[in-house]
């Protein structure tokens, strides 16, 4: 399905000059629109603008990021990794507050996302030094994680410990579940 849409909204956008790091550049010369998308195949929010082909902003929502509300109707954000910050005007304290919930509601959606990528990566990542050798069983499982029941040894009955008789004719064949 790829990266769809999920809010948009009209803002004049800014960045950050990168000499002074002080005063804001406007990037674009009227309102446009400034979009939140979302990548289902990389659990990815992102926040896009265009002017015209141009895109103007490109930042990926990451769960350390923070959008500040810095008067009635400007709000920014920084991107590390696009190392500027961003400024967005908006045309009313409406509009500038639907954009602030936005982006924490989907803030915490990309926290829960990596936080959810992490634990699948440490069940796939081999085993730690702590457990032993014989203690793992490929592929993992919930079940060769906890160890089902009839795995758990207890001291009295050790698997092996005596000699099984063979089946009669009669009797049903063992069958370990």
């Amino acid at each position: 399905m790829g990266e769809q849409p999920i809010y948009s909204t009209r803002a004049h956008v800014f960045q950050i000059d990168p000499n002074t790091k002080k005063n804001w550049v406007p990037t674009s010369k009227h309102a446009v629109t400034v979009s939140y998308f979302y990548d289902s195949t990389r659990n990815v929010y992102r926040i896009i603008s265009l002017d015209g082909s141009k895109a103007i902003i490109n930042s990926t929502i990451t769960p350390n990021m923070s959008f500040t509300k810095t008067s009635q109707k400007f709000g920014q954000w920084a991107d590390s990794r696009a190392n500027t910050v961003y400024g967005l005007g908006f045309s009313s304290e409406n509009h500038l507050a639907k954009f602030a919930e936005k982006f924490a509601e989907f803030k915490e959606a990309a926290r829960l996302a990596k936080e959810k990528s992490q634990e699948k990566m440490e069940l796939t990542s081999t085993p730690s030094q702590e457990s032993a050798a014989g203690d793992i069983q490929s592929p993992l499982t919930p079940e060769s994680i906890n160890g089902t029941d009839d795995e758990r040894v207890t001291p009295e009955a050790t698997p092996n410990s005596e000699p099984r008789a063979e089946p009669s004719q009669n009797a049903l064949p063992f069958s370990h579940r």
